[in-house]
C-alpha cells in the first residue's frame, strides 16, 4: 500500500478516549482513520465513568498535577506539555462542552455528563470522515510469516490486521495502527487485556498488570459486614510507610465494604498500599478517627470521668465518635481496652487495620503496568514495530482519580496520532 498523503490509511483499535483523540489527530491530518472496537458502541468505560458527574481533568497548577503520576512523572510530563488539563478545557469549548471547576479543585462539564460530550465528539469525527467498525475484535495480524517479517520491517511496510467480527474473521491493511485498548479494570466494557499476549509473542515487553485505584480486603467480621457494609467513615485520616521508607498521611473519607475498604481516600493511595502489600503480603495502616483533634486533646476528654454514662455515650459526646467509627474501634481493639482510657485515646488516634490484599483488577478503577515508556519512541511507536502506537492505559503509568487518569489518556492518544500520521508522511503531521 502506498503511504502518500491522498491515501495513507490507519487503525485506531480501540474507542476509548485515547483511541478518539487519536482519530482526531489523524483526521486533521488528511488521513483516512479507521476506528475499530470489539464493544456494539464506542466510550463504553468512559460513560460509565462519568455516572457519578464527569470528572475531566484538575485545575491544579501543573507542577503537582505531574506529580501525581509517581515514578511515572517524567514520561508523563512531554504528553501534558503538549496537551495538558488547560488545553483539554480549551478543546472542550470547541467541542461546545463548557466546564467548571469545583470545590475540590476538579473540573467538570457543566452538566456534569459525559454522555452529551461524547455524542458532540463522535460527530465532529463523522463529519471529519473517521469511520466507525463496531463489534471489530482485533486477534492479531494476518499470519505468523508476516510477525516475523515485521519484527524487522523496514520504516513504511504496511500492517495486515485481522478482526473477529459476528461475520467471521476479517482482514485489513493499514500503513500505521494505534492500539488504544485499555488496560485490566472493568472487562465486561472492553479492557480485557487481551492484547497482551498478542504483543508479547512479538517480543514487546509488557509489565505485569494490576489493580489501581482500587480497594482493599480486610478479614472483618460478620457482625460488621452485616451491619456497616456501605456506609462512608468520614474525616478520617490514614497513615502509613511505604515500600521506600516515605511516610504517608493524608485525611479524606473512606468507604468500609463487605470486603474491607474502598473509597476516594484509599484511591489516592492504593499504589503505594499494593506495593507494600506484594513487598511485604500485607499492610497495616493506622486509622485517624479524629484527625482534627490532638492526641493530648483526645486523652483529656476520653479520660474524663464519665459517670453513669455508656463508654458509646462517652466517646459519641467528647469526641464526637459513634456510628460506624465506634463501630470499627469495638472491631479492632480487644474489650478491655476500652476500660483503659490512655489505651483507648491512642487507639482512636491510630486504630490499626490490616490491609490483607488488593481487591481483583476486574473491580479496579483503573490499572496500573503495561507497556513501559522504554520500549516505545517519543512519538509513542514500538521501537521494533515501525508503524505501531501506543496510548492510553495500555502503558505502563497510574494517576489516582481527580481526572488525571483522563488528561493523560487525551494527551498520549493526541501524541500517538500525530505520530501515526507523521509516520505515514501526512502532510504537516509533525507540526
Amino acid at each position: 500500500m502506498s503511504s502518500s498523503f491522498d491515501s495513507a490509511r490507519v487503525a485506531v483499535i480501540g474507542g476509548g478516549p485515547a483511541g478518539l483523540m487519536a482519530a482526531e489527530a489523524l483526521s486533521l491530518q488528511g488521513v483516512q482513520v479507521d476506528v475499530h472496537d470489539a464493544m456494539p458502541s464506542v466510550g463504553r468505560k468512559f460513560l460509565m465513568a462519568g455516572k457519578g458527574g464527569m470528572n475531566i481533568t484538575h485545575s491544579e497548577p501543573l507542577e503537582p498535577f505531574l506529580d501525581r503520576y509517581g515514578a511515572r512523572r517524567e514520561w508523563i510530563a512531554p504528553l501534558l506539555q503538549t496537551f495538558g488539563p488547560d488545553t483539554l478545557r480549551a478543546w472542550l469549548r470547541e467541542l461546545g462542552v463548557e466546564t467548571f471547576v469545583g470545590s475540590s479543585g476538579r473540573v467538570f462539564p457543566t452538566d456534569m455528563k459525559a454522555a452529551p460530550m461524547l455524542r458532540a465528539w463522535l460527530h465532529r469525527l463523522r463529519d471529519a470522515g473517521v469511520r466507525f467498525y463496531m463489534r471489530q475484535k482485533w486477534i492479531g495480524w494476518q499470519t505468523e510469516e508476516e510477525t516475523a517479517a515485521d519484527a524487522s520491517a523496514t520504516a513504511h511496510s504496511a500492517h495486515t490486521l485481522v478482526f473477529a467480527t459476528p461475520d467471521g474473521e476479517r482482514a485489513v491493511t493499514y500503513d500505521a495502527v494505534v492500539l488504544a485498548l485499555g488496560g485490566a479494570s472493568w472487562p465486561r466494557l472492553g479492557s480485557d487485556a487481551a492484547w497482551v499476549p498478542l504483543l508479547t509473542s512479538r517480543h514487546v515487553p509488557v509489565r505485569p498488570l494490576q489493580p489501581a485505584n482500587c480497594g482493599f480486603d480486610v478479614d472483618w467480621s460478620p457482625y460488621l459486614r452485616g451491619r456497616f457494609a456501605g456506609q462512608p467513615v468520614k474525616s478520617i485520616a490514614i497513615s502509613f510507610t511505604d515500600v521506600d521508607e516515605k511516610v504517608h498521611n493524608r485525611q479524606g473519607e473512606i468507604l468500609l465494604t463487605e470486603t474491607g475498604l474502598e473509597g476516594s481516600l484509599i484511591y489516592a493511595l492504593s499504589a503505594a498500599i499494593r506495593e507494600r502489600i506484594l513487598a511485604d503480603g500485607e499492610l497495616t495502616i493506622a486509622l485517624d478517627l479524629a484527625p482534627g483533634l490532638p492526641l493530648e486533646r483526645v486523652m483529656s476528654e476520653v479520660t474524663r470521668p464519665r459517670g453513669s454514662r455508656s463508654i458509646s455515650s462517652h466517646l459519641q459526646g467528647r469526641v464526637g465518635i459513634s456510628g460506624v467509627k465506634l463501630a470499627l474501634l469495638h472491631e479492632m481493639l480487644p474489650k478491655d481496652v476500652f476500660a483503659d482510657a490512655p489505651r483507648l485515646a491512642h487507639a482512636i488516634k491510630a486504630l490499626p487495620v490490616k490491609l490483607l490484599r488488593a481487591r481483583p483488577i476486574a473491580e479496579a478503577i483503573s490499572s496500573a503496568g503495561g507497556i513501559p515508556f522504554e520500549a516505545l519512541d517519543q512519538h509513542l511507536m514500538i521501537r521494533h514495530l515501525p508503524g505501531v502506537f501506543c496510548a492510553g492505559e495500555m502503558l505502563d503509568w497510574e494517576a489516582p482519580t481527580g481526572g488525571y487518569l483522563l488528561t493523560a489518556c487525551f494527551a498520549s492518544g493526541l501524541v500517538a496520532g500525530r505520530g501515526a500520521a507523521a509516520f505515514t508522511g501526512a502532510r504537516g503531521a509533525s507540526q
